[in-house]
């Protein structure tokens, strides 16, 4: 069945535009809970654990769900703003059927989603997003009085995440003599990631920490480092973390400023691993994860692979190879030994452990991942396309291929969210591959016209 609604992220959209309006989440909240209903085992009531990030828009999409999931007969417990990967790990601690997270993640304020997770705190399968989009499709009715659902607000949930994310760093390391600023996006985490690092007893400095409503990834966060960057230099900090509004992404900054990306950290995240005896098979990026960091791995004997863009489908690699860690260039990093999905300040943990144990710094831990300048450029389409290769379009790409050997890498992928298809070339040189992304680049233009 094809998917009208859900993404690879679940729900998505423009607050107030369709899906994300009153009446659709409403019908959301319905639809998911009958399918949940329907797969109750020996008449236990489902029930479904709500989170949210620090949007405006949260409020409402809140009050929607909870009426659609309480009008079939689903309990609700409500955590209020709380981290995406808080959700996925207090549904099954808290023996809940499911669990729904209210977030656009990285985008703007004015966007918001809903993401569903199983009980056991993974993504739920393509399977049962299909039927609740088929379920969407049937009239909605109510459950009578009697079997109504409840709703309870959950108010420990915070410090129960916390002692989470402290349990998946060694009981006999601290972060004591470290100044850390931590920058939480003025999203779901500004209340949670910065008791996590002093509790393990670093001194912090919070920034984007003020949530109000609108200011979500404004200018701060994991998207946008430079300000972490002049916050660490500006408190003469020893290293800096920004996660995005639902906290989990990643980006790492050193005391001299300098940012490191998903590739770099989970270069040093398997590299420990390693280190220790402690990974199983290899590590699975993405289309999108840099060639260097690739050649990185291939040098210490680490096997890898790529898997389409998306945390759905690192994660869909890592099950089928029976491998733990995954991620994305853009700071999405699964450490499967600790949690069920990507969470940001437990990979940063990880980050943090492998420095203590070896005694290195986060500039020397990142050093063998050199990155290779990716040049991406977007050419518009008339409409979206279903064409197959272009023998132009191939024969420019395979030209390229070969100027470039086994230092460079040329990607082309359609977008899947706008008429457009990405065109990136990644080299040793930003000159060489600015050159080869426009001559591909013109080709494509050409044959979309």
């Amino acid at each position: 069945m094809s998917r009208k609604y859900f993404g690879t992220d679940g729900v998505r959209g423009k607050v107030g535009q369709s899906p994300i309006t009153p009446d659709f989440v409403l019908r959301l909240g319905y639809a998911a809970g009958r399918v949940l209903a329907s797969r109750s085992r020996h008449g236990e009531r489902a029930s479904v654990l709500i989170g949210k990030d620090t949007r405006v828009s949260g409020y409402m999409c809140e009050s929607a769900l909870e009426a659609g999931f309480t009008s079939a007969g689903v309990d609700v417990a409500l955590v209020g703003p709380m981290p995406t990967p808080a959700v996925a790990y207090l549904t099954p601690a808290l023996r809940m059927t499911a669990g729904v997270v209210i977030s656009a993640s990285h985008n703007p304020y004015d966007d918001n989603g809903i993401k569903f997770f199983s009980g056991e705190g993974e993504k739920l399968p393509d399977a049962d997003e299909s039927d609740i989009e088929a379920q969407l499709d049937q009239p909605m009715y109510c459950v009578n009085s009697a079997g109504l659902g409840k709703v309870r607000r959950i108010d420990d949930a915070a410090g129960r995440y916390i002692e989470f994310c402290k349990s998946t760093f060694p009981n006999a390391l601290n972060l004591r003599g470290l100044k850390i600023v931590v920058d939480c996006a003025h999203g779901a985490a500004y209340h949670v990631a910065p008791p996590v690092f002093h509790e393990l007893g670093a001194e912090v400095v919070a920034i984007g920490a003020q949530p109000n409503g609108f200011n979500i990834n404004d200018k701060v966060g994991a998207t946008h480092p430079a300000t972490l960057q002049a916050a660490v230099k500006a408190a003469h900090a020893d290293l800096g973390i920004a996660l995005d509004g639902d906290a989990d992404r990643l980006v790492m900054v050193d005391a001299s400023g300098t940012a490191y990306d998903g590739d770099q950290l989970l270069y040093v995240i398997a590299r420990d691993l390693q280190r220790r005896k402690r990974l199983t098979g290899g590590v699975a990026g993405t289309l999108m994860s840099n060639l260097a960091f690739e050649h990185a791995l291939e040098a210490i004997n680490i096997p890898f692979a790529r898997a389409k863009v998306g945390d759905r489908y690192v994660m869909e690699l890592l099950q089928q190879r029976e491998w733990r860690v995954g991620g994305e260039n853009s700071g999405h990093i699964l450490c499967l030994d600790q949690h069920s999905t990507g969470d940001g300040a437990i990979a940063a943990l990880q980050v943090l452990r492998a420095l203590r144990e070896t005694g290195m710094t986060l500039k020397k831990a990142c050093a063998p991942v050199k990155l290779f300048p990716q040049v991406m450029i977007n050419v518009p389409l008339k409409q979206r396309t279903g064409k197959g290769p272009n023998s132009r379009v191939d024969a420019v790409v395979h030209t390229a291929e070969k100027a470039l050997g086994a230092d460079g890498r040329v990607l082309l992928r359609p977008s899947g969210t706008e008429p457009v298809i990405r065109v990136m070339v990644e080299a040793r040189s930003r000159a060489k591959a600015s050159h080869w992304a426009h001559a591909i680049a013109d080709v494509v233009a050409k044959q979309a016209s």
